[in-house]
């Protein structure tokens, strides 16, 4: 499941606090039930909204660019290469001049 971005959280939390300061001065709710029921009703149109938010074509390319780079092999040279594990049998490639 994929990370929410900084606008889907600034967003959805934006509609929904808006929505319910709104909601609540335009129904003049005061009791429980009914606040709770704004509140509710507001969480969800929070949440429609920052599902909706759509990722710029730029920010989605740097993205999967990102996750691309996840899954390639280890290096075999250079610094960040793997090193075999000590006592880990690897296979021999050239002849052991060694007796």
């Amino acid at each position: 499941m994929p990370r929410p971005i900084t606008a889907q959280l600034a967003y959805g939390s934006a509609t929904t606090v808006l929505a319910t300061v709104t909601l609540l001065l335009a129904s003049g709710a005061t009791s429980g039930p009914d606040v709770a029921l704004v509140g509710v009703a507001s969480l969800l149109l929070g949440v429609l909204v920052a599902v909706g938010v759509r990722l710029p074509a730029a920010l989605r390319a740097r993205a999967k660019a990102r996750t691309a780079g996840r899954h390639t092999a280890a290096p075999t040279t250079g610094p960040y290469a793997r090193r075999p594990r000590a006592g880990a049998e690897t296979p021999a490639r050239e002849h052991s001049l060694r007796r």
